[in-house]
């Protein structure tokens, strides 16, 4: 799933590596807690929770030449339905070509599914991007 989003790349990039603003755009995310970072500074483990009482960890790696951040599951927690992924900025005319996909452990059920919808979390962002900013 991708959306172009009218802010420049580096601001959008800026923005989804902030962990402690993802409860402000991620919809039903109560707290996104630092667990470490990796040695360019960036988050590496990120423990979440949601309303509906799921949480998880996330280990992040970044490709920062090419905008791109991949996540999955802490080993302990892919047994409890965690998911996997990746989101991609890229420039683009009129701003920043958001591109993100993700994949559910099969431990996942359907409502914490439902919670990471692509479509719903592109849209999420674009909007939070444009609302936040303006």
């Amino acid at each position: 799933m991708s959306q172009l989003v009218a802010r420049p790349l580096e601001d959008c990039w800026r923005a989804f590596t902030e962990y402690a603003s993802m409860p402000q755009w991620v919809p039903g995310l109560r707290e996104a807690t630092l667990v470490e970072f990796d040695v360019t500074g960036l988050p590496y483990e990120v423990r979440f929770g949601y309303a509906v009482g799921l949480t998880y960890s996330l280990h992040y790696t970044y490709d920062l030449d090419e905008h791109v951040v991949r996540w999955e599951p802490v080993d302990n927690d892919s047994e409890r339905g965690g998911v996997r992924g990746f989101a991609r900025f890229e420039e683009a005319e009129g701003g920043t070509r958001f591109t993100y996909a993700l994949e559910h452990d099969q431990g996942r059920k359907a409502a914490e599914r439902a919670l990471d919808n692509p479509q719903t979390l592109v849209e999420a962002f674009a909007r939070w991007m444009h609302e936040e900013r303006d």
